[in-house]
Formats: C-alpha cells, sequence, structure tokens
C-alpha cells in the first residue's frame, strides 16, 4: 500500500510551522507507520514507546526537553496536533495514551506547585506513569458546572466523595486529576481540582467499561477518600478554570487525531480502488468513485486548515481561541466521519469485516464527535462567539 498519506501536515502546510516541528513530525510518522494490530500491548507498553521515540515532551510541557517554548506554561499546541495526526494514522490506542498524557498534565504545569511538578511529571514525561483527567460523572458531562463529587474540608485534610465516569486510562493511572465541588452553593465557583493517586484511602475502581473501540476506559469513585491539603491543585475554586483552560489548549488537537484516522482511511482507499476490478477495469475508472475520492480529500485539507489554524492562533499566544478551536473540533471530526464512512463503502463488503483498516477506523472515529465537547455543543459555542453579549 502507498502510505504516503502517514506524511505529517507539516510537508505541505509549512506556513503553519517552524523549522523544528518537522523532525517531531516525522518521529511520530515512524512510529505510526509500524505494525499496531487492534489487539496491542497495554498502555503502560504504549507510553514507553512514546517516551523512547521522544514525542511525550510535546505534550508535556514542564519538560519540553530542549523544544522551544514560548514561556513553561505553554504546551505548543502545534506540536501536540502533528503528533496526534500522524498516531491516528496508525492506531486509536496510540493516540489516545499520548493524548491522556497531556490532559492528565497539563493541569500541574498550569497550577500546579514546584513540588507537585517535580513529583508528577517526570514519571509522565518518561512514560512511566499513566496520567488521568477525572471530570466527567454519570450525570454532569457536557455540563460541568453541575457536577455532584464533592470535597470536605476536614482539619488539614480534604474527603473526596462522589462517582468519575468514561475516565481514560480508569485503573491503570498513576494519578488522576479530579474536579471536586468543595462548595456546592457558589456552583461552578466552588470547583476545585484534586491530585489523587489509586493507593489512597477511599479510592475506588469500579470496572472497566467496554467500548465500540478497543481503549483502557472505566468508572472510579471516592468512599470518603482522605487527601493531605498539598493534593490540592491551584486555589479554592480554581478547578473550572484549570478544567477549561486544559480543554481550550487540547480541544484542537481532537481535531487533528481526526485528521490522522481521515487521511488514513483515504490512504486505503486509494489502495482498494486501483486494486478492485469490477466489469473489467478498476473501480477508479468509475466517475462515481472518483467523486467520492475528490469529496474526500477535500473535505480533509479544509479540516487540516481550520485545525491548524487554531493551533497557529493559540501559538502565537492568543489568550484565547474558543472560535477557532470549537470550529476546528466541530468540522475536523464530523468531516472525519463521513470520509470513513465513504472509505467502508468503497472497500464494499470487506468494509465492514473485522480487522480491516477502515472497519476499525468507522469504530474508532465516532468517539471523537462526543468527547471534549460534543458537535451540539461545539455550535451552540461558535454561535455565542458570533452573536453580541446576550445573545440573539
Amino acid at each position: 500500500m502507498n502510505r504516503r498519506a502517514c506524511a505529517p501536515s507539516s510537508d505541505d502546510l509549512t506556513f503553519f510551522f517552524d523549522p523544528w516541528h518537522a523532525p517531531l513530525a516525522e518521529a511520530a510518522r515512524t512510529l505510526a507507520m509500524e505494525d499496531w494490530p487492534e489487539e496491542q500491548e497495554d498502555a503502560h507498553a504504549v507510553a514507553k514507546r512514546l517516551a523512547e521515540a521522544g514525542l511525550l515532551r510535546a505534550c508535556v510541557p514542564a519538560s519540553v526537553g530542549g523544544l522551544p517554548a514560548r514561556d513553561p506554561d505553554a504546551i505548543d499546541v502545534r506540536a501536540v496536533c502533528l503528533v496526534r495526526e500522524a498516531l491516528g494514522w496508525g492506531s486509536g490506542l496510540l493516540d489516545t495514551v499520548f493524548a491522556m498524557q497531556g490532559l492528565g498534565s497539563y493541569p500541574i504545569v498550569l497550577a500546579g506547585t514546584v513540588a507537585q511538578q517535580e513529583e508528577y511529571l517526570p514519571a509522565v514525561l518518561r512514560g512511566e506513569s499513566l496520567a488521568a483527567f477525572a471530570i466527567t460523572e454519570p450525570e454532569a458531562g457536557t455540563d460541568v458546572s453541575s457536577l455532584s463529587t464533592v470535597a470536605r474540608r476536614d482539619g488539614e485534610s480534604w474527603v473526596l466523595d462522589g462517582e468519575k465516569t468514561f475516565i481514560s486510562n480508569a485503573g491503570l493511572a498513576g494519578h488522576y486529576v479530579v474536579f471536586a465541588n468543595a462548595d456546592p452553593s457558589k456552583g461552578r465557583r466552588g470547583i476545585t481540582a484534586f491530585l489523587v493517586r489509586p493507593s489512597d484511602p477511599g479510592f475506588v475502581f469500579k470496572g472497566s467499561i467496554p467500548m465500540m473501540a478497543d481503549h483502557p476506559i472505566g468508572t472510579i469513585a471516592f468512599e470518603a477518600c482522605r487527601l493531605s491539603d498539598d493534593r490540592r491543585l491551584g486555589a479554592v475554586g480554581d478547578g473550572f478554570r484549570i478544567a477549561m483552560s486544559t480543554l481550550d489548549a487540547f480541544r484542537s488537537t481532537v481535531g487533528a487525531a481526526s485528521l490522522g484516522m481521515a487521511r488514513r482511511a483515504l490512504d486505503e482507499s486509494l489502495d482498494r480502488v486501483t486494486k478492485r476490478r469490477q466489469f473489467g477495469k478498476a473501480i477508479a475508472e468509475f466517475q462515481t468513485v472518483q467523486g467520492y475520492l475528490a469529496d474526500m480529500a477535500t473535505e480533509l485539507d479544509a479540516a487540516r486548515l481550520l485545525v491548524f489554524r487554531a493551533a497557529w492562533a493559540k501559538d502565537q499566544g492568543a489568550p484565547r481561541v474558543t472560535l477557532e478551536a470549537s470550529m476546528g473540533k466541530m468540522f475536523a471530526t464530523e468531516a472525519a466521519q463521513r470520509v470513513i464512512d465513504r472509505a467502508v463503502q468503497l472497500h464494499g463488503g470487506m468494509g465492514v469485516v473485522r480487522g480491516v483498516a477502515v472497519e476499525r477506523l468507522y469504530r474508532e472515529i465516532r468517539a471523537l464527535r462526543i468527547y471534549e465537547g460534543t458537535t451540539e455543543i461545539q455550535r451552540l459555542v461558535i454561535a455565542g462567539q458570533l452573536l453580541p453579549r446576550g445573545g440573539a
């Protein structure tokens, strides 16, 4: 198969990038193009591979390992996007583990003390410890302000009670960034972030959740989980800001992962239609097939421009990229779903055979339209940015 489509966006969208982005993207491509079967080695082994390839330095900004950075509290979003685009091409698990090392460490960079950063970040960077970001609850997903996990002050300690679900790396993580409300009467102004380890008394791993695509996701609970005050991340009431700042930085990278998946689907389709023969000729010669390919390539390129525009704006120091990131995330994930659906159609019966690349992609892409803000929420966010204050 011609694997040219795994080429990183730094190859042709050079106006978005700095010279040092190219070798990072190439390292990600090299790893992604290895043979990654769906039934892969566990997430810990994947994290070690990512570290050995030097990729985790792109998403653990407190230890960028010599990469240029604007300041010690900033990740380079273009770098994270380039890596996720390449990893998404090769393996959904590869991308998930990489992304979670960033999501579960960035709050520590934003709000952690020096002691907290020194305790937690080096092991994440080396791939020795998996990170987790625990905010979603059974009755609080998109509406973060309604979360019901509470943190009660008890002398010099905190006691957490509640449940989190759909948590990536649940049962595997070495630490969880947990968001709980220290003052429910204040709504989101009471949300506070904490660092929780699985060895803490009262921490409970309730089990894994079987998913369409095979990723480590599950439910955790806190049953009078007692933490010392040095486990608090940032000030009391800063949790909502920490969570939103983290998601603001990483939202466009979800779109980048979907670019990699769509890119793989197009690549597989080009290979399929040039080899598959019907009615005495390759199906690539049929006008309808060519129309599909044209639509797929055009949507992919349009999505790439939106995603990397958002990443570029963030890296240039824009305080917020709410509009750009929401547009990029929404359009890229929806476009990728369409591209992959067409790829399955072009494969015919083989497109729904377990183990064929496009069948795996069909299952993997679906979640990206939901997590870190559903498509429907992105539309509301975009409209909110366009309308005058107070709405229509």
